[in-house]
């Protein structure tokens, strides 16, 4: 898969951290972010359905392709929002939601993007940040499935549901909290 689009220098990304509505409404805030695509990677049948990757039998994790401009933003500062994001030390688990689908995992485009997230990882262990080691997965995405269309801006259109009030907006003020100066202008959260 293709990392950067050299002609416009658009960079992709690939990061599962949980629910992908979380993921999408958190990476759509930063300046240089094109776009966020949910979508499902690093399973073994081809274009599964939210409701087989709810099963938790095709291995797939849910995630979000990131689009972003390598002019504004860099691979690394993506890195950095990621594993603050979400807890690189729980198994298949992140808050509320539980099993395979969640677990914590960075698909490389590039050898670049895996000598990036790998040093990252290792930094982070090695400063003991956690209690527990990272069980982040780094793997070559070899495949992604774009979520059914419900899932695209699952958040913004959706703010006021339980699940996003409750688990989505939490994460998203103590997000902006930490990468003040890296969001675009963006509303206030009610």
């Amino acid at each position: 898969m293709k990392s950067i689009d050299w002609e416009t220098g658009i960079e992709t990304a690939t990061f599962g951290a949980g629910c992908f509505w979380c993921v999408e409404a958190i990476f759509q805030q930063l300046k240089g972010v094109i776009k966020v695509i949910p979508g499902y990677a690093g399973g073994k049948i081809i274009n599964p359905s939210y409701s087989e990757i709810c099963e938790g039998s095709t291995g797939h994790a849910e995630v979000c392709q990131i689009f972003f401009d390598m002019e504004i933003i860099t691979f690394e500062e993506l890195l950095e929002v990621f594993w603050l994001i979400h807890d690189p030390t729980s198994i298949n688990r992140q808050g509320n939601d539980v099993g395979f689908q969640f677990r914590s995992v960075i698909f490389y485009h590039s050898k670049k993007q895996k000598n990036l997230a790998e040093e990252f990882k290792n930094m982070i262990d090695k400063s003991r940040s956690y209690e527990k080691p990272l069980i982040t997965e780094i793997a070559i995405l070899s495949s992604f499935y774009e979520a059914e269309n419900y899932h695209i801006n699952y958040y913004n259109s959706h703010e006021k549901t339980p699940y996003c009030s409750h688990e989505i907006r939490p994460k998203i003020s103590r997000f902006r909290i930490v990468f003040q100066d890296k969001l675009k202008v963006i509303e206030p959260l009610n």
